[in-house]
């Protein structure tokens, strides 16, 4: 399967589990989605279920909370990333707060689906990583999916969860990675990260679409002597601080990837994390290897984005510091 396909199998399957489930947005009810991802959710569980949204972030967003207090299950959809600020209002003050507000009676057990970052020449209404902003925000879940069977176990994660999940989905790789991906049910818990290749020079962290990059960075690296640890972190919050700092401990060395524009990007506060925990253990600075400080440009977006080539210079870079 792909990204996609992981996504459609796991949406069909929890449907049939749970008949609170809905969902709702853009095109998501006849077309099945502009990516398809909701492709036969409308046909096979009808209307009332699975429908059409007018272009109101802001609305999708609320009717979720609203159907969340009356102990519905929704699985929204906000087109691209980049549309998501009109709903920012909804998701900062309203559904991020309700467990707080409420002492602890409602929580907005909302999953907002969401496509996001660069590679597909969408230019900046169509490529940012927002990840930060809701990063800032305490009582959001933040998943960055980056495979096929991640993208199912951590979408069963996500249902189940009784608090909010943004959930991001990077669209140039819906297609580009496939793997198997077993068809009984399974869960990935959030805020566990995944050693993806051991390593005891240097550790890369990365999630999404940015996780490919760094794993081909360190398979180049390889062939040069070099063992690079790469962890994908799936989760951004809850953040699995204990295998970061365990392999931080061990390698001495961190190198921070993402495609957001570097200042204020989530690589700051891993590195700050790490200097807080591991101060004693680094042989060199904490490095961040990310998307630079400007609109995500069109015609330079190989440029932008830090490929695997600019990831093994940073990496090249603290070995040698």
């Amino acid at each position: 399967m792909n990204i996609i396909q992981a996504l459609n199998h796991t949406l069909h399957e929890e449907f049939a589990r749970d008949e609170r489930l809905v969902s709702f947005g853009e095109d998501v009810g006849y077309f099945g989605g502009v990516f398809r991802v909701t492709e036969g959710l409308q046909e096979k569980f009808g209307e009332e279920r699975v429908f059409d949204t007018p272009l109101s972030e802001q609305g999708i967003v609320g009717f979720a909370i609203g159907l969340a207090q009356k102990g519905l299950k929704p699985v929204c959809e906000i087109q691209f990333a980049d549309y998501i600020f009109p709903a920012y209002d909804q998701i900062v003050n309203e559904m991020a707060k309700m467990r707080y507000r409420t002492g602890n009676q409602y929580s907005a057990s909302v999953v907002v689906r969401t496509p996001c970052g660069g590679g597909i020449h969408g230019g900046h209404y169509h490529s940012q990583s927002p990840e930060a902003q809701f990063l800032h925000t305490p009582g959001l879940v933040v998943v960055a999916v980056s495979s096929p069977y991640d993208a199912k176990g951590l979408l069963v994660s996500a249902i189940e969860s009784n608090d909010p999940v943004i959930f991001f989905e990077p669209k140039r790789i819906y297609r580009a990675i496939k793997e198997e991906v077993p068809s009984e049910r399974y869960s990935i818990p959030l805020g566990q990260a995944h050693i993806a290749k051991r390593g005891k020079d240097v550790t890369l962290i990365g999630w999404g679409a940015q996780h490919h990059q760094n794993m081909q960075a360190a398979k180049e690296l390889e062939e040069h002597g070099i063992d690079v640890e790469v962890i994908n972190l799936r989760t951004l919050n809850p953040l699995d601080i204990n295998a970061i700092v365990t392999s931080v401990q061990k390698t001495g060395r961190c190198v921070v990837a993402h495609e957001a524009p570097i200042t204020m990007g989530f690589g700051a506060e891993i590195a700050s994390l790490l200097q807080e925990r591991c101060f004693l253990n680094l042989e060199a600075p904490v490095r961040r290897c990310c998307g630079w400080d400007t609109p995500f440009p069109h015609t330079l977006e190989n440029e932008y984005l830090p490929d695997a080539f600019r990831v093994k210079d940073a990496l090249i870079e603290t070995i040698n510091f």
